[in-house]
């Protein structure tokens, strides 16, 4: 049986991780998410898709976060002194809180923490906290990813 993940690792923290928001990829994830093809983004948008993400982007979609925010988590998950066999590991969930939007040009810092460690049944689930803050020091979005090892 593979040991359980150890909460001695609550408060680990991770980054920060530099990120800048290009406008070439705003567009992509727009068109992308708009059910366009991102290899397209030069070429006409997908139908429906609001002028203000393509024309030049001067906003990303939020869900855009998953890009810069998710760094600290890999690094949590694949970090050695965890001993988590990544093979085992399967996506939870993700929740997001919004409090700036995210434009392109912006300059990102992402850090990240092991905020909660647990066991349920032959499962161990890490939970890391990741912050974002834009080149104003500004908080942009605060998410919560959690990751669920299954224990052999």
């Amino acid at each position: 049986m593979t040991a359980t993940l150890d909460p001695k690792h609550i408060g680990k923290r991770y980054g920060p991780y530099r990120y800048v928001v290009g406008v070439e990829k705003v567009k992509e994830f727009a068109f992308a998410v708009a059910g366009g093809i991102p290899s397209a983004a030069f070429g006409a948008p997908p139908e429906g898709l609001n002028p203000l993400f393509y024309d030049p982007p001067r906003l990303a979609f939020p869900t855009f976060a998953v890009t810069f925010a998710i760094q600290p988590f890999v690094a949590a998950v694949t970090d050695p002194v965890l001993e988590i066999n990544v093979s085992s590991v399967v996506h939870g969930e993700q929740e997001f809180e919004f409090l700036e939007p995210i434009r392109p040009h912006d300059t990102l810092l992402t850090v990240g923490w092991i905020s909660q460690i647990y066991e349920k049944g032959r499962n161990d689930f890490l939970i890391v906290t990741t912050e974002s803050t834009n080149q104003n020091n500004r908080l942009v979005v605060r998410a919560v990813w959690t990751a669920i090892a299954r224990r052999s």
